[in-house]
C-alpha cells in the first residue's frame, strides 16, 4: 500500500467532522482561565508553552471521526452525539499526556512535551483533569436529546476501554525488562491499549442510534481490528518512517527498548550473530544511538518489515469484513471505510 503524505486531501466526510470536534473542544477548553488548561492547550497544539496561538496543525481526531461517521452509517444523526467524539478524544489525550511521561518521552510533534515543560507531577494533573472533562462531556448527550439508557450504555463502553487500555500500557512497559515477548503477547497488548478504544470509538457512535446489539458488536469488531491495523502501521513507521513526517524521533522506540512488533518478530526470528546482538541490545538498561542503525539492519534482515505490513493488511482487511457483515447499504459505509484506507496510507 503506497504511504500518502500529510499534504494528501482527507475524505471530505472526514475533514468536516475533525473541524466540528475541534471546534466544539475548543469550546469546552479554550476559554477556561486557569494555568491547568494552558498546559491542555499546549498539548492539544493550540498554544505554545507561554500562551500565544502556536497556528499548529491539528491532530488526526482520529477516534472521535470514527465515531461520528459510525453513527452516521447506523442512520442516526452524527452531530446530535458530538460531546461523545469529544469524550473519546479527552480520554485518547489523557492517556498520551501520561504516556509520555512513563516512556520520559521529551518531544511530540517536534515540541517538547507537557512532563519536560511543567514537570511530571503537574502533567499527571493535566492528564487527570482530561479524563474527568471526558465523563461531564459525555453526559451533555442529555442536553441533545439522547435517551438516558443510551449515555449510560456509552459510559460503560468508555468505561471498560478506559481500563483496558491502562491494563495494556501496563504490559508495555512489563515488556521493556522481559527478554521472553512473544507476538502473540504484543498483540495481547495492543489489543488492549490501542485497539480497545478504537472499538469504543465505533461501537458508542453506534450505540447511542441503536439498540441491535448485533449491529453494536459489528462496528465494536470493526474498531477493533482497524487499531490493531493502525497500532502496526504506527510501529512500522516508528523504525521505517520519517522524524519530519511522524512528528517524533524514529529513534525513540529503539532507544526506549520498546517491543514492537517488528522487534518481537526480530527477536523471535532472527538468527545466528544478529539473533544474539539483538538479544544482547535490548537485555541492556539502555540502546545507545550509535546502535540504532545496527538494530534496524537487523530487523530488516530478519523480515521484520515484511511480516508486520503483511499483518497490519491482514486485520484491515478484517476490519472491512466486519463492516460489510453489519448489512447495511454500502453507501452508508463509505465514508468509514475511506477513513479506515486513509489511515492505513497516510504517513504519521
Amino acid at each position: 500500500m503506497v504511504l500518502i503524505s500529510t499534504d494528501e486531501i482527507l475524505p471530505e466526510s472526514y475533514t468536516s467532522y475533525r473541524r466540528e470536534v475541534e471546534a466544539e473542544l475548543k469550546r469546552i477548553i479554550g476559554s477556561k482561565p486557569s494555568a491547568l488548561y494552558d498546559m491542555l492547550r499546549y498539548h492539544l497544539g493550540w498554544q505554545d508553552a507561554q500562551g500565544h496561538p502556536s497556528g499548529k496543525k491539528s491532530g488526526k481526531f482520529t477516534r472521535p471521526v470514527l465515531c461520528l461517521l459510525s453513527c452516521q452509517a447506523v442512520g442516526g444523526n452524527a452531530l446530535q452525539i458530538l460531546p461523545a467524539a469529544v469524550s473519546l478524544e479527552l480520554i485518547h489525550n489523557f492517556s498520551l499526556i501520561h504516556d509520555d511521561i512513563e516512556d520520559t518521552s521529551c518531544e511530540r510533534h517536534h515540541r517538547p512535551t507537557v512532563w519536560k515543560l511543567w514537570g511530571q507531577p503537574q502533567a499527571i494533573n493535566a492528564g487527570d483533569s482530561m479524563f474527568a472533562l471526558a465523563y461531564l462531556v459525555l453526559l451533555k448527550l442529555r442536553e441533545r436529546g439522547i435517551a438516558e439508557t443510551k449515555i449510560m450504555r456509552a459510559i460503560q463502553v468508555l468505561g471498560e476501554a478506559c481500563l483496558e487500555l491502562c491494563e495494556g500500557q501496563y504490559l508495555d512497559i512489563a515488556y521493556e525488562a522481559r527478554g521472553d515477548v512473544t507476538t502473540e503477547d504484543y498483540l495481547r497488548m495492543i489489543t488492549k491499549k490501542t485497539a480497545a478504544l478504537m472499538a469504543a470509538s465505533t461501537s458508542i457512535g453506534a450505540c447511542l442510534v441503536t439498540e441491535d446489539e448485533g449491529i453494536v458488536s459489528y462496528f465494536h469488531e470493526f474498531g477493533k481490528n482497524l487499531g490493531m491495523a493502525y497500532q502496526i502501521h504506527d510501529d512500522i513507521l516508528g523504525i521505517w518512517g520519517t522524524e519530519e513526517k511522524i512528528g517524533k524521533s524514529v529513534k525513540g522506540d529503539i532507544l526506549h527498548r520498546k517491543k514492537t512488533l517488528p522487534v518481537v518478530y526480530g527477536l523471535e526470528n532472527s538468527r545466528g550473530k544478529d539473533k544474539q546482538r539483538l538479544e544482547k541490545l535490548y537485555s541492556q538498561e539502555s540502546i545507545e544511538v550509535e546502535d540504532v542503525t545496527e538494530v534496524v539492519e537487523i530487523l530488516n534482515r530478519s523480515g521484520a518489515r515484511g511480516y508486520a505490513q503483511d499483518l497490519e493488511q491482514q486485520y484491515y482487511h478484517r476490519a472491512l469484513t466486519k463492516l460489510e457483515a453489519t448489512g447495511l447499504d454500502p453507501s452508508r459505509r463509505v465514508p468509514l471505510s475511506e477513513a479506515a484506507r486513509f489511515l492505513m496510507e497516510c504517513d504519521y
